[in-house]
């Protein structure tokens, strides 16, 4: 298949857990996505995951996981970055570069501070280190639509808090068309994720991470604010920090350059 693209899933003792993989590289590398995976997980994505990133597919086979299929109350980003070592070792992954986006650079922090031999060089994206009233203001909005059970709504709020003004105004008609073609059956995994985030704090122990890190962010995020990415750089030891002014939390699809400073700062031997 292009790309050496393929679908897997991992059982757990409880439960499974959807992953993708592609690339023929000898280094690994592995993606952590964000709150979306709690609306659809990566299940049959390989193609498509892999074209949007297949620049790494030559140097690095990648592997892009979801959470567990089946998630209970209260469940913790902490929690769910051991379930990432579980299916890491489950895969014979003792050790791979990371890249966390959003709710996924949460879990990326626990990974890299609570197991630190797992991870290479780490890349923490349009992600934060505590609540603060941004991420809560979005995320509470969130989770009182999905209680509604007003998908368009959820989808439209999605789209004006994490993405540019332009690409909202682009593309906000065809929502109703999406949402309705794309409707959960169950809001429950994204209940629970969508707590963990409000939950999530790492800020205290950053300090711990020994990993070689990059974080990235956009001055213009609606869905967690511009010093969230600021506070994690300070705190994480020789973080280096890239903040693009006119992109806000979908800086990762909308800016051309997301890609290749990613995949530089990987291969960077310092």
């Amino acid at each position: 298949m292009l790309w050496n693209a393929e679908n897997g899933n991992i059982p757990f003792p409880d439960t499974d857990m959807d992953y993708v993989r592609f690339g023929t590289g000898e280094k690994i590398l592995v993606m952590l996505p964000g709150l979306g995976d709690g609306l659809r997980t990566v299940k049959g994505t390989a193609l498509p995951v892999a074209l949007m990133y297949r620049m790494f597919a030559k140097e690095y086979t990648v592997y892009g996981f979801s959470r567990k299929n089946r998630l209970t109350e209260g469940y913790t980003t902490r929690d769910m970055a051991r379930d990432q070592k579980w299916a890491m070792d489950a895969l014979g992954i003792s050790r791979a570069d990371v890249l966390g986006v959003s709710m996924g650079g949460m879990i990326a922090q626990y990974l890299a501070m609570d197991y630190p031999e797992s991870v290479g060089r780490l890349v923490l994206a349009v992600t934060a280190s505590r609540p603060n009233p941004v991420l809560a203001e979005s995320v509470t909005e969130w989770l009182s639509l999905a209680e509604q059970g007003d998908f368009t709504a959820l989808m439209d709020s999605n789209m004006r808090r994490i993405y540019s003004d332009a690409y909202y105004r682009r593309n906000r008609l065809g929502i109703p068309l999406i949402a309705k073609l794309t409707r959960p059956k169950s809001y429950d995994r994204f209940f629970v994720q969508a707590r963990a985030c409000l939950a999530h704090d790492t800020w205290e122990d950053l300090s711990q991470i020994q990993a070689p890190t990059l974080v990235i962010g956009g001055e213009q995020d609606r869905t967690l604010g511009g010093e969230a990415f600021r506070e994690i750089a300070a705190r994480i030891p020789n973080a280096e920090l890239h903040l693009y002014a006119e992109y806000g939390h979908g800086l990762y699809e909308e800016a051309k350059d997301f890609n290749s400073r990613v995949f530089a700062f990987l291969r960077d031997k310092r």
